[in-house]
């Protein structure tokens, strides 16, 4: 067995001797080696895009001077040679109204001011619409355009994302004169310069192009009537006007009224409401327009889409006039009509009306 067992060794021996680690493969000719990955390149990031101007955490209002007012005016009143400030006291000067009262210019045609208003929820990136009211007689913007007509409540509530523009025409005054809106171009100057406050009042310079662009409704409330009839025939901003709205505020220039919506019908609507006090003037207006053969409704439209024309009234006597803006067809007229006209997105969180 011993002798079994060296044998069986012995011819072991050389085998382990000679056993070495096998030694990799070459690569064929026909296949080479494959070259390691080239990491792909990295390429820059692209910038992300400037965020959109948030909607507005609450309202904004503030009454700031314009150099482009309506008023201190020293010219003459349209169509004639007399000067507006046609009276004289010492060193004070004043107009005399077609009533025969004089006031004074430091008192009633010196303030520069105009109402800025924007609603909780404004968002500029969106579409914009600036609302330019026009006071009447006797008011003044903190006591009658913000208080007793609740103009900036009834454009919140509208639900639109609107901005509202109101300058002060003659400070409490029985006179309804347009001042530096007589002038041609003035009304486009004004806006330009509106659209310049209300970035500022929002607060991001990115909001200015939305407020250039946007166009524009007029409101004109009783003696406002007159400023809107030489902002349309003369203002050089026709272009941006999308309507007018007339609250028993016809008390003359139906001629130009007539003009205006005959030429841009297209692109624009007419919304005239009105009490027995001015039941002439709107069926003067109505027989241009016949004439001229554009369409009219005598009720309240689903929509003031581009090429209504709507009269609505007489609602009522001389007594609704002093509260028309608030009471008229309807509570909050101006509200309404607000919410009727299409094309404009509801601001963040509100519903139409």
């Amino acid at each position: 067995m011993k002798r079994r067992a060296l044998l069986l060794g012995a011819l072991l021996m050389p085998t382990a001797a000679h056993a070495q680690p096998k030694k990799p493969k070459k690569p064929s000719k026909r296949q080479a080696p494959r070259p390691a990955a080239k990491p792909a390149p990295l390429h820059a990031a692209k910038p992300a895009p400037p965020a959109a101007p948030p909607g507005l955490k609450e309202a904004k209002t503030q009454l700031v001077a314009f150099n482009a007012s309506p008023f201190p005016y020293r010219s003459v009143i349209p169509g004639t040679t007399k000067p507006f400030l046609d009276a004289r006291d010492g060193k004070r000067r004043g107009h005399t109204t077609g009533r025969g009262d004089v006031y004074w210019e430091e008192t009633t045609y010196s303030d520069r001011r105009s109402l800025l208003y924007l609603p909780q929820g404004f968002d500029p990136s969106r579409p914009v619409m600036i609302l330019l009211f026009l006071h009447g007689q006797s008011a003044t913007l903190e006591r009658d355009v913000v208080l007793r007509q609740a103009v900036p409540r009834q454009v919140d509530e509208s639900g639109k994302n609107i901005a509202l523009v109101a300058p002060q025409l003659a400070y409490d005054a029985l006179d309804s004169s347009a001042g530096n809106f007589w002038r041609g171009g003035h009304f486009a100057r004004y806006l330009d310069e509106a659209a310049e406050r209300l970035m500022r009042l929002y607060g991001k310079r990115s909001a200015g192009r939305g407020f250039n662009l946007a166009p524009v409704t007029i409101a004109a409330y009783s003696g406002g009537y007159l400023s809107a009839a030489y902002a349309l025939e003369r203002g050089g901003a026709n272009h941006r006007v999308n309507g007018v709205i007339l609250l028993d505020a016809l008390y003359g220039e139906e001629p130009k009224f007539a003009a205006w919506f005959a030429a841009r019908r297209r692109q624009a609507f007419l919304l005239s409401a009105f009490t027995d006090s001015t039941k002439d003037e709107n069926a003067t207006l109505q027989a241009l327009l016949t004439k001229r053969r554009v369409p009219f409704t005598r009720t309240v439209p689903k929509t003031l889409s581009p090429g209504t024309a709507c009269f609505v009234g007489p609602t009522g006597g001389l007594e609704m006039h002093g509260d028309f803006v608030t009471r008229a067809w309807q509570p909050d007229p101006l509200k309404q009509a607000l919410s009727l006209i299409p094309g404009y997105a509801p601001v963040h969180g509100k519903k139409n009306a």
